[in-house]
């Protein structure tokens, strides 16, 4: 069973914490209670019996990382910098995850034993870098590197992720049909003449987003719910991450950021002395897609067996024709690190470029799906009057 770290009161009002193993994170909470404990936190342990604490925002990390490298270039002590670093972080999860590593440093583990220990902060990638600084002596470069791209990988997320959020709109025409449309929909229930069909739709709609928005905010829930625990099944995550990269626009966008990301890992792995098999592997489980995860798998595979990269990735038919060729060309000249950098630039470009153009089409394009919605409202709640209106001319 799993342990949790908790800290509450006791009767006498005194502060205490300690370790508890229970069935979950409830049932720990339960038994503190029973026993007499005022519970203030309950925290998961992980299995070495260091604390969960969750994850850690890019941006604090990317901060982290770049701050932690000017340090160490300056010539402070590892514990000394991490120390300080602990004290001036905002995230206080953050801040534990900090206090814990440098209490190991301290203790006299490495800094990559220390770091690995808490892998929803620091993944494979930052770990094994770090590893790789520590054993040849250039800690401070490879944080520089670490800290340039994960500064890069926020900007990129934070580009897609705002190219794809227009929840204003939604929003416009849901307050139309709870707050706007009932107020004509009473008028006309005092006229007692026939509605437009138009008018009969709009007020049905109405009707049942006011009467049932539970029954519809449910379906979405249950929709959202079932979507992300069918994505967490190996057959789900394939299914849904090819069906993406297969998407009009967004699916090229997705493909383009995947390759941006695989150039950019492994070619920092590879510049930071992580030998080239090492750095495919953890290149795939930073992907972020399954079917390129499954490419570099195969390609990492057909090197293990005396291929070149190259060849391999084209096979695949995942990457672009110009990604294998200029690998090639790395591979053929020795500076495989430096061309995969080039790619990476040209790809991050070309993706700020098609989200920019994508944000520029998908503006225009909701503005007039926005304004057909609601001119097709007002027409048809304004229709009985037109139709009144008509009536007493002709009367």
């Amino acid at each position: 069973m799993p342990a949790y770290a908790w800290k509450g009161k006791n009767r006498m009002g005194e502060v205490q914490e300690g370790v508890l193993v229970s069935d979950s994170r409830d049932a720990a909470a339960t038994t503190l209670k029973r026993n007499g404990i005022e519970v203030m936190n309950v925290r998961l342990m992980a299995a070495d019996g260091t604390k969960s604490f969750g994850k850690v925002p890019p941006k604090a990390l990317a901060i982290f990382t770049r701050q932690f490298s000017v340090m160490i270039d300056a010539g402070l002590p590892l514990v000394q910098c991490l120390e300080i670093l602990g004290a001036q972080q905002d995230h206080k999860g953050f801040q534990r995850i900090i206090e814990s590593v440098r209490d190991d440093v301290e203790k006299g583990s490495t800094l990559q034993a220390a770091l690995a220990k808490h892998p929803k902060a620091f993944n494979d990638l930052f770990v094994n870098m770090v590893g790789a600084g520590e054993s040849g002596g250039i800690l401070d470069i490879i944080l520089q590197r670490l800290s340039g791209y994960i500064e890069k990988s926020v900007k990129l997320t934070a580009k897609v992720k705002s190219a794809m959020t227009y929840p204003i709109a939604v929003i416009v025409v849901v307050v139309i049909m709870v707050k706007v449309i009932p107020v004509f929909s009473a008028m006309y229930d005092g006229l007692g003449s026939k509605l437009p069909f138009p008018t009969i739709v709009c007020i049905a709609i109405s009707n049942s987003i006011i009467n049932y928005w539970w029954l519809i905010l449910g379906a979405l829930v249950m929709v959202v719910v079932g979507l992300r625990q069918y994505y967490r099944t190996p057959m789900g995550r394939l299914q849904i991450d090819t069906l993406l990269l297969k998407l009009p626009v967004l699916g090229n966008i997705l493909r383009k950021v995947a390759v941006a990301r695989f150039c950019r890992t492994l070619g920092t792995l590879i510049s930071s002395g992580v030998p080239i098999l090492e750095g495919m592997d953890i290149t795939a489980k930073t992907a972020g897609n399954l079917v390129i995860q499954n490419a570099i798998l195969k390609s990492k595979d057909a090197v293990e067996q005396g291929r070149n990269i190259s060849t391999p990735l084209a096979e695949t038919k995942v990457f672009p024709p110009m990604v294998v060729q200029m690998v090639g060309v790395g591979e053929a000249t020795g500076a495989l690190d430096a061309m995969l950098a080039k790619v990476a630039d040209f790809y991050e470009d070309e993706v700020d470029n098609a989200v920019a153009s994508m944000t520029s089409l998908m503006e225009p394009i909701m503005i007039a799906i926005l304004g057909g919605i609601v001119g097709f409202i007002v027409v048809a709640m304004y229709m009985p009057i037109f139709g009144l209106a008509s009536a007493f001319d002709k009367g």
